[in-house]
Order: C-alpha cells, then structure tokens, then sequence
C-alpha cells in the first residue's frame, strides 16, 4: 500500500528547520508585509511567469550570479511601493550585524517581491512611504509560528471575485526531508470553481485543510473568468465600472494583481537545482488558480535551500522536491483564500463571508 503523504507539524513552511516568518500589517491601510528568515543565510533561486512582476534584487539569485547566500526574502503589498519594505528589513539585519561581508562592511541581501493591492479599499493617502516601517516590524515578528490568510502581505490580497491571502503548507517526505510553501494570493483568476465553494486546488488537499468540500461536480472548462476587482472598486467609490485605458475585455483593470510565493527544503541543493524546483513550484500556481500566469499578473517563485540535509539521489530527489513544491504550493493558496476573514471596507467578498 503506497503510503500518504503527510504534512509537518505546523502546516507552514516553517517546518523546514531553521525558517522563521513574521508578518507585520496595517488595517486602515490594508495591506503588510511578510518577511522570511532562516538562523544561517540560505541559498535561493528564483523563477517568473507572470506578466506583469514587480521585484528588487532578483537578478541576484540567478544560478550563474556571484552571490550565493540570502539573508533573508521578503513579500510586500503596496506595488511599486511595497518594494522599499525591504530596506526595511535591511536596516533590521545590518542591526543584527547580518549581510554579505565586504571587507568591514555588511551587507545584507533581501531580495524582494510585490503585490498590487492599492485599490482594494484601504487608505493609501498617505505621505511618507509606509513600507519600510512595516518591513522592519515583520522582521522583528520573526517567528516559527505565524498566522495565515488576512494577514502580512496577504492583508488586502483579492482574487477575481474573493479576497485572497496569506497562505502556507508543507510535506514530509522520505530520508528527512522537508517541503513547504508561503505564497502571497492575490490573483487575475479564480481560486474556486466559478459558481461554487470548491477550490480548484481540492484535488491535493490533505486532512480537510481547506474544508474538506472535494472537486465541484462539473464546470465550463473553455469559459474565461471574469475578474470583479475594479468593478468592486469602481462600484464602491461610485466610478465607472471599467472599459478606460488599462482596462482588458472583461473590463477589469490590467496589472492589479500577482500572486507571489516562496517554496523551501531543507535538502542540499545547488542554486541550479533550486531554480528546477522554483519552475516545478509554478505548476502548482496553475493548478490552484484559473486561469494563472496571465499578461495581468507578474507570477514569482522563489526557492531557497536551507542545506540542512543531504540528498540520497541527486536526480530523483529534485525531481521528487520539485513536484512537493508544486502540491504544496496549491495547498497554501487555497489555505490563504480559506483563512481569509472579512473587514470593514473591503471591496470583496471573502470565502468566509459566502460560504463558511
């Protein structure tokens, strides 16, 4: 009998030993930040599919880069803005005396990623740049423990018709080695079946995470969903409900979305590798998210290594690492959306709100 697989203690990425996470947010504003950590810098790769990414540093992790050790990776609403939250967790670092060595000088590397999420309902009048005062405050969260859906940088996500979120999951699998995911969901597409409660992430489901409701019995497999998120918006602050410039055929606002994730393992793996892994993650996009990795969204996976266990086969355990970070990473999304509450304010929707 082929045995079940079976998730970590916490369900979160942190079951990877040595990982911490923190997320630090704003209601009014509705968005955050989330920050990922290990004890020893870690090695990462990283891979882009979307359209429309938003992103600081990524060049680094490429496998021919000189730089080979991460301090720490951050994800962050706020789009073009949320990107100075990593020189907010830089500032932390430096404190702590952590960054690439330069001689006397530390510097840290905080690769970066964003959401857009800046017409979800929250207040961006603001003046000063509210993002690096939150990097720095996820930073200090950093913890083992940390909660998931309206949270961190999944504060103010949405998907086409629901708020989206901050979602995580993890695997054990054979000789001591560990998987998990953290991804930021805030999609173009549809996380649940058009019509229904079910998520289309239901097939890789373990122990009712996700509410345990299974595949919905039939759906328009050729029909493209429609995106509410600036109708929402428009209808709320009584604009016009789409059809200007930026907006596509469904007369939803192009670029206002991505979903941004990092899938880890404790195995020994090579920047190369680790690349191989983050491609293998994006799968797990696509099959929780219809449609995904779309000319709107700017789709990111990093994958980082903490080298805390050697591999027993070099060529079936990445193959085996890569498809766990798929299956987790669809676990997390439809855990993010799951976990999701509803506030005042809000534009959509949550799950919750419609059918918990």
């Amino acid at each position: 009998m082929e045995k079940k697989w079976q998730v970590g203690a916490r369900n979160l990425i942190t079951d990877v030993p040595g990982l911490h996470v923190g997320n630090a947010d704003d209601a009014e504003l509705k968005s955050g930040v989330t920050v990922l950590s290990a004890q020893q810098p870690f090695i990462a790769s990283v891979d882009v599919m979307g359209g429309a990414p938003g992103s600081r540093d990524i060049e680094l992790l490429a496998p021919d880069k000189l730089v080979e050790q991460v301090d720490a990776l951050v994800l962050s609403g706020g789009s073009a803005f949320g990107l100075d939250a990593a020189s907010g967790v830089s500032s932390a670092l430096r404190r702590d005396h952590r960054g690439f060595a330069v001689g006397p000088v530390q510097v840290p590397i905080v690769p970066c990623a964003i959401i857009f999420d800046l017409i979800n309902g929250g207040n961006h009048q603001w003046e000063d740049n509210p993002y690096p005062k939150l990097g720095h405050t996820a930073y200090s969260n950093l913890s083992e423990d940390f909660a998931i859906g309206s949270v961190g940088a999944g504060k103010g996500a949405t998907t086409a018709r629901l708020k989206g979120g901050l979602g995580s999951a993890s695997l054990l699998l054979p000789d001591g080695l560990v998987v998990g995911a953290l991804v930021v969901a805030n999609p173009h597409g549809h996380v649940c079946v058009p019509g229904s409660q079910n998520f289309w992430a239901a097939p890789f489901e373990i122990d009712d995470e996700y509410g345990g409701f299974g595949v919905a019995d039939s759906y328009d497999a050729l029909s493209l969903p429609v995106n509410n998120k600036f109708k929402a918006y428009a209808e709320m602050y009584g604009g016009p409900s789409g059809g200007g410039k930026g907006t596509d055929a469904s007369g939803s606002s192009a670029g206002l979305n991505t979903t941004i994730a990092i899938v880890a393992t404790n195995a020994n793996l090579t920047k190369a590798q680790l690349k191989r892994m983050a491609v293998a993650a994006q799968d797990g996009m696509s099959r929780a998210i219809v449609p995904s990795h779309t000319p709107f969204d700017g789709d990111l996976v990093f994958a980082l290594s903490t080298q805390g266990q050697a591999m027993v086969d070099p060529d079936s355990d990445v193959m085996l690492i890569g498809h766990a970070a798929a299956v987790c990473l669809s676990r997390a999304i439809a855990r993010g959306i799951y976990h999701a509450n509803t506030a005042t304010g809000d534009t959509l929707p949550s799950w919750r709100q419609l059918y918990g």
